[in-house]
């Protein structure tokens, strides 16, 4: 394993170093805009600047959206450089959390697209220490094409606008108007933070569905880029292509260490983001488990995407040592792409596998904590997908299977829960409570079912959160999934837990039916029986399906994430309201 090495320095370091080894190469680059690291330096500086002299508090919190655009780095690097908190806030969130968020963190000033600075104005009058909302969606550009200082060219969506705050109104400004002559450049520390200082808070939910933060030091993000660019080997020759919905800092903070390009796509088709990695020369890609597993089963990567009368670039056959012709798949990603990386959840298998060999790379899993995006796990190039294999620890980190109730490890191949240990690891939540638990030593319990084999890979059984106990039986839902998904019959699925006081719970199974019985064909009723049968037919006893339930689509989240914990409070307000009557 790679010796693990990572500066003990602020997080913000990461920038100036990038900005100091080769300042005028391109750090950030969307279809309309490109940013380089000395640029983006700059605009941490001015972003620096503006929250010092704006925040009205010793111990003021920053709100930022993690949107993926050129506005984002400077705002996370800028703001932890001001030396206060930074508090991240998922883009596509409702005003019920963006609520609960702002008003847990404290929040004075919140950067936000227009979206979020409309739910937050509305809210302005229940977060009485918000009193800024700095506007940071691009609205125009230069006559040449590019912001003429190489940086922000974000503008406001309302300037100047007042909304009514706990304390008084509450200014809505555009970025762009907020720097308005703060200084590019100048010192801004006034006290250089230590290494185990928060740097900023994410907010996860925890065991009872309740958001809470999580603090993340300087050392856990720097540590957490030096490990996810060694393990990905991302290095100055590197081109990023991000094809997520938001900007995960583990993303961020590894490209600019390792002074990797990072390609920002926003095209919601995945097939668009791969014709665009073939086009920035990507070498590697991060997707969502959702869009790749649309991607696999694209008719386009097996027919000829490219447009008429186009030859395509001369010479491409493909990947190192791929003797096939260049035909249209020349404008799918071929010898620069190194690896696909899975983001935020896993791809099953059988599409892994699909991709794999429709576009001849690496199609790679990981593993951690992924409400906060930290990692602990990885496959190394060339790994082959299996079912719930997620690799080796990151450089730094160290992983063990306990037997359940205490700490004694499990045997090789022997199923129990996940620990980690390492320097990326939270401290924990920001009041104390909800944190998985840790021992003295250290070790994080991830509350996860797994086992490691003789290689000491990973492989994981099922979440812990939506495990239950049927009878003496432990259920996980997935392997129930499994086995109801390989039904021709059925498209999707989705299992849970149905409270059951004599036997703790039952499973509870929701399908979507590829075809809605009708005319002669058996019923509904008839349909759903068969499948429950089948299925049991190949599940243990604590697992047979009691409860099955015809569904329109599995209800999942932005992310493409099964909503579990959603569904589960569903069912058990069914069977508290069954029980009563």
């Amino acid at each position: 394993m790679p010796v693990l090495r990572y500066p003990q320095s602020p997080l913000d370091d990461l920038l100036r170093r990038a900005a100091d080894r080769d300042g005028d190469a391109p750090a950030v680059v969307t279809a309309k805009d490109a940013v380089t690291f000395a640029a983006l330096d700059r605009d941490a500086d001015r972003i620096a600047h503006y929250v010092r002299r704006t925040v009205r508090r010793a111990d003021a919190v920053v709100a930022a959206a993690t949107t993926l655009d050129t506005a984002f780095p400077a705002v996370y690097y800028g703001t932890v450089r001001s030396g206060r908190l930074l508090a991240l806030l998922d883009p596509l969130m409702g005003p019920a959390a963006l609520h609960e968020v702002c008003a847990t963190a404290g929040a004075e000033i919140a950067f936000v697209p227009g979206p979020l600075a409309a739910l937050l104005a509305a809210l302005a009058d229940r977060l009485p220490r918000l009193h800024t909302i700095v506007v940071t969606d691009p609205t125009g550009r230069p006559a040449s094409g590019r912001p003429a200082s190489g940086g922000l060219v974000s503008g406001g969506l309302v300037p100047g606008r007042q909304a009514s705050g706990g304390q008084g109104a509450c200014a809505v400004v555009a970025l762009s108007a907020a720097l308005a002559g703060v200084p590019a450049a100048g010192s801004v520390r006034t006290v250089r933070p230590g290494v185990d200082a928060v740097a900023c808070l994410q907010f996860a939910p925890d065991g009872g569905g309740r958001l809470r933060g999580v603090r993340l030091t300087h050392r856990n993000l720097v540590a957490g880029a030096a490990q996810t660019a060694l393990a990905h080997r991302l290095g100055a020759a590197s081109v990023v292509l991000n094809h997520l919905p938001q900007y995960h800092a583990v993303h961020l903070n590894s490209a600019v260490h390792a002074g990797a390009r990072q390609v920002l796509c926003t095209d919601p088709d995945p097939f668009g983001a791969l014709e665009e990695a073939a086009r920035a020369q990507a070498t590697h890609y991060y997707g969502l488990p959702a869009r790749l597993h649309r991607l696999a089963g694209d008719p386009r990567l097996a027919g000829d995407s490219r447009p008429a009368g186009d030859s395509g670039p001369a010479g491409d056959s493909g990947p190192a040592g791929d003797s096939r012709p260049a035909t249209g798949r020349a404008y799918l990603p071929g010898r620069h792409l190194s690896a696909i990386h899975v983001s935020g959840g896993v791809l099953a298998p059988e599409r892994a596998r699909a991709l794999r060999d429709a576009l001849r790379v690496s199609v790679l899993q990981g593993y951690g904590l992924t409400e906060v995006f930290t990692l602990s796990h990885h496959q190394p190039p060339g790994s082959r997908p299996g079912l719930g294999a997620v690799g080796v620890p990151l450089p730094g980190t160290e992983c063990r299977v306990v037997l359940p109730g205490g700490t004694r490890p499990a045997p090789v191949w022997s199923t129990g829960e996940v620990q980690i240990r390492g320097p990326q690891l939270s401290p924990g939540p920001a009041d104390g409570g909800g944190a998985a638990p840790r021992d003295a030593d250290g070790w994080l319990s991830t509350g996860d079912t797994g086992y490691l084999d003789a290689d000491g890979g990973l492989h994981l059984v099922d979440a812990h959160r939506s495990v239950f106990t049927c009878d003496d039986a432990l259920v996980a839902p997935s392997v129930v999934e499994r086995v109801i998904g390989q039904d021709p019959r059925v498209a999707d699925c989705i299992v849970a837990d149905w409270p059951d006081p004599a036997r703790g719970a039952l499973v509870w199974a929701g399908v979507v039916l590829r075809e809605t019985p009708d005319g002669d064909a058996p019923g509904l009723l008839d349909v759903l029986d068969s499948v429950a049968e089948q299925a049991n037919a190949r599940l243990g006893p604590g697992e047979q399906i009691r409860r099955l339930e015809a569904l329109d689509a599995v209800p999942r989240r932005p992310g493409g994430r099964p909503a579990r914990r959603e569904l589960r409070l569903r069912l058990h307000a069914l069977a508290a309201g069954e029980a009563a009557a």
